[in-house]
């Protein structure tokens, strides 16, 4: 949710003996740093439950809009192999992270039907009992990223007939949804419209990747996402009595717009301006942080709910500990929030070489 959708290795022939090594490949700063801050959002919102955090940081739209970028820039590729490599980069950490949700769902009851077809290829919502919802229901992202990654090659091949326009009417689908013909109630209806509604940020990355938002004037950019900002925000708060709340995560044309104008803006900046934060190299940590995160985004994203959901009990247990009880915040959900960062990093530590086998990459504790 990740985080997602890194470029693929390519297999390169070694230099001649007398030949200079090529440098190598240089990241994107700005795009690393922007998915670090964004995975960082994602367990702070999983904490606290701010409903305003998706407003001042859309972090999901910003992930779809990364990966759309990245998924645009590997599809100069042959589309078979671009796929495959995107899937079997996300499944091996899946399937990793899913033997032990799945198992203590059986040993807690749970009785599964066909449907566990979907924890081998999420396609669909994979099914779990109540006991450990709050572990599964982050699954939605990797499905329609899944899905996103599936459709690529045709969306990429629409788009380029016409950026522009395919750009613009990608927000038509939510449109419609919310307007015309309300989706079904059941899986089919929830992957269709988290695909309307993170569509235009996957089509903004084939934007982005292909230099369209740097040919566009400026004022149209501004103009064009500050008004989808104000309607999506104007829609969100004066529909809370359909939901109970302005959060932009349980109202989809609100998130829809709100992020489109969002992320548009951090793309055009980058695009326009040329930001790279090039400069983040020379602070070693923070350089060195960021790299964890991108490297490290599958694991972050899928084990960060187990985490924050074992902090409960950790934090418990430091109540029997006089010293801890007299000098240690232990009814603050700021440490809470400190201690489900320090369990993310331990199952960073013994799961994140998942994603480097997946990568095939030698196996690391760190990247």
């Amino acid at each position: 949710m990740g985080a997602h959708g890194k470029a693929p290795l390519v297999a390169v022939a070694p230099p001649a003996a007398d030949a200079h090594p090529a440098p190598a490949p240089t990241r994107d700063r700005y795009f690393d740093t922007l998915r670090a801050l964004a995975l960082i959002r994602v367990v702070a919102y999983h904490t606290f439950g701010w409903a305003w955090a998706g407003m001042v940081f859309p972090s999901m739209g910003i992930m779809f809009g990364l990966a759309g970028s990245l998924m645009a820039k590997s599809l100069d590729r042959p589309a078979f192999t671009v796929v495959r490599s995107r899937i079997r980069r996300l499944l091996p950490p899946f399937w990793f992270w899913g033997f032990f949700v799945v198992l203590a769902m059986l040993i807690h009851g749970w009785m599964p039907g066909w449907q566990i077809v979907f924890w081998v290829v999420p396609l669909g919502d994979p099914p779990g009992n109540q006991w450990a919802v709050q572990a599964w229901e982050i699954l939605w992202y990797l499905r329609t990223y899944l899905w996103f990654v599936l459709l690529s090659p045709l969306l990429l091949k629409v788009f380029r007939l016409a950026p522009v326009p395919v750009l613009l009417l990608s927000l038509s689908p939510i449109l419609v949804l919310h307007f015309l013909w309300e989706a079904p109630d059941n899986r089919f209806g929830s992957a269709l419209t988290d695909l309307a509604t993170f569509l235009f940020c996957w089509i903004l990355g084939f934007a982005h990747r292909d230099g369209v938002l740097r040919r566009l004037k400026p004022a149209v950019v501004v103009i064009l996402s500050l008004a989808a900002i104000g309607y999506g925000g104007w829609y969100a708060l004066t529909h809370q009595a359909e939901t109970g709340s302005y959060d932009l995560d349980d109202i989809p044309l609100a998130q829809a717009f709100w992020s489109a104008g969002f992320v548009t803006l951090l793309f055009w900046v980058k695009s326009h301006v040329g930001i790279d934060f090039a400069r983040l190299t020379r602070f070693r940590r923070t350089d060195r942080i960021v790299t964890i995160f991108n490297a490290r985004a599958v694991t972050i994203y899928l084990w960060h709910e187990i985490a924050l959901i074992l902090a409960v009990p950790l934090v418990d247990q430091f109540w029997n500990v006089p010293a801890f009880e007299k000098w240690l915040p232990l009814e603050s959900q700021w440490f809470m929030f400190g201690i489900g960062w320090i369990l993310i990093a331990v199952f960073v530590l013994l799961c994140g070489w998942v994603e480097d086998v997946a990568g095939k990459k030698k196996p690391r504790l760190l990247p």
